[in-house]
This record gives structure tokens, C-alpha cells and sequence, in this order.
């Protein structure tokens, strides 16, 4: 595990492009792990920048994103799949019958669950997969559990994170309580995993994720198995780090 921290925000996102980018460079016809939320769109715009300035090129490129809400199709505007329109695909040079994301409106969300793990072994695999942090740990949305969930799987949402993301929504009633994500198994399928987290209160999780005892209560944690993974953070974010490792 590489943990690198950066002085701001917009350091971090741009090497964690740079990661991306050498990606892209490297196999044109790569597959690449997104995710979504506030942290990464950083990294979007930079990966947008080069796009427009000849450096990259998408046309090959295979994506595969880490989850959906369901009940929500790509038309609502908080869908992930939606969001990845607005941030990344739409300004891009990707055909969008390479990009895939759960679909949140299937009518048998189990059948869905094991389509995309199919699919994701069909295209041999993901080459780096991207992944923000919560506060409690969870990546995708594997929530702190008993056990490490494996392979993609339906969740129901925490209290916790219906409440996070009630802020998103004209009420509670439209938040969804229901998810499709990959499992903790999927993730560590990938090649390569590029972690992105920024600002203080991310700072505590930070160390747990790369310290702490290997636990589903902290379900990041079982990163520190996995034999290539880069976590990049800012400053905020590696003030735990620093406090308790004298780094």
C-alpha cells in the first residue's frame, strides 16, 4: 500500500489523474473502475483537460462503475449514471455503449446484480478502479459489517447514509433506500486501486484504512491485502497519519 498525501484538493485529484491517464496511454482498451460523489470530479475535470488538449483518447476505453441507486434511471438527475454524463462521459471522446453502470431500474435486481459481475469478467477484469471513503469506512457501498461482502450485491442503505444523502433530494421520502454495488470481492478483483480522500474528517478513517486491524467493521480496510493500491489524500485528510506516525 502507497499512501501519498498532497497540500490541497487539486493536487490530489490531479495525481490521481495522472494515474488514470498513464493508464489510458499505456493500453488504450483499458478498463477503468469510476466511482462517484464529490471527491473524484476533480479528477474527472483533469482527465477532461487532457482529453481537450490531444493528450488522451478515450475512443477504446471500457468503464465499469462501482454502483446505482435503485429506482433511479439515468434520466434523474441523481443517479450515478447521470452523474457521470454530466462529469466525465458527455465531454469525453468514450462511446457510452463501453461505459456501464448498474442498472438501478431492473425489474430483477438480483438477475442485475449477477449480469454486471458477468460483465465485468467478460471484459477481463478492471484495470485500476477508482474509490472514495466514507467517514465509517465503506467503499462502494459495503457499509461496516460482520463479514467482507464478495461479489456485486443488492444493499440496503444505513440509516446513516440515507441521512447523508437526504441533502440531494426535495424529501426523504425520494431518497432511495436501496442500492446495487460491488461487493468488497469485485473491488480487489481490480489490477490496480487508486484511493482519493480530502479534508479533516476523512483523517481518522485514513489511518484505520492503512493501520488498522484488517476488519469489515472498517470494510476498507481490507485494502492493505490487495499488492498494488495508491491512496492519495490532502493535507486534512493526513493529519492522522502524521499525528499518530510522526510522519
Amino acid at each position: 500500500m502507497k499512501l501519498i498525501h498532497c497540500k490541497d484538493y487539486q493536487e490530489m485529484s490531479k495525481k490521481a489523474a495522472e494515474i488514470f491517464a498513464a493508464q489510458v496511454i499505456l493500453k488504450p482498451d483499458c478498463v477503468l473502475g469510476l466511482a462517484t460523489g464529490s471527491t473524484p470530479v476533480g479528477t474527472y475535470e483533469h482527465l477532461i483537460e487532457w482529453y481537450k488538449a490531444g493528450i488522451l483518447d478515450f475512443s477504446q476505453v471500457k468503464t465499469v462503475n462501482l454502483d446505482e441507486y435503485v429506482g433511479l434511471d439515468e434520466t434523474s438527475d441523481q443517479s450515478y449514471r447521470y452523474f457521470m454524463n454530466h462529469n466525465l462521459f458527455d465531454h469525453i471522446n468514450i462511446d457510452k455503449a463501453n461505459t456501464n453502470v448498474p442498472n438501478g431500474k431492473a425489474p430483477d435486481i438480483a438477475a442485475e446484480t449477477d449480469r454486471y459481475e458477468a460483465l465485468i469478467k467478460s471484459l477481463g477484469g478492471i484495470d485500476v478502479q477508482l474509490l472514495g471513503i466514507g467517514n465509517n469506512g465503506h467503499i462502494a457501498f459495503n457499509e461496516p459489517h460482520d463479514a467482507f461482502d464478495g461479489r456485486t450485491h443488492e444493499v440496503q442503505l444505513t440509516e446513516s447514509t440515507i441521512q447523508a444523502n437526504a441533502r440531494f433530494f426535495a424529501s426523504m421520502d425520494d431518497v432511495p433506500k436501496r442500492a446495487v454495488s460491488m461487493g468488497i470481492g469485485t473491488i480487489m478483483q481490480a489490477r490496480k486501486i487508486v484511493l482519493i480522500a480530502n479534508g479533516p474528517k476523512k483523517a481518522d478513517i485514513i489511518y484505520e484504512t492503512c493501520f488498522g486491524p484488517i476488519t469489515p467493521n472498517v470494510p476498507a480496510s481490507a485494502l492493505q491485502l490487495h499488492p498494488d493500491v495508491t491512496i492519495i489524500v490532502d493535507e486534512d485528510a493526513y493529519a492522522a497519519v502524521a499525528a499518530k506516525c510522526g510522519k
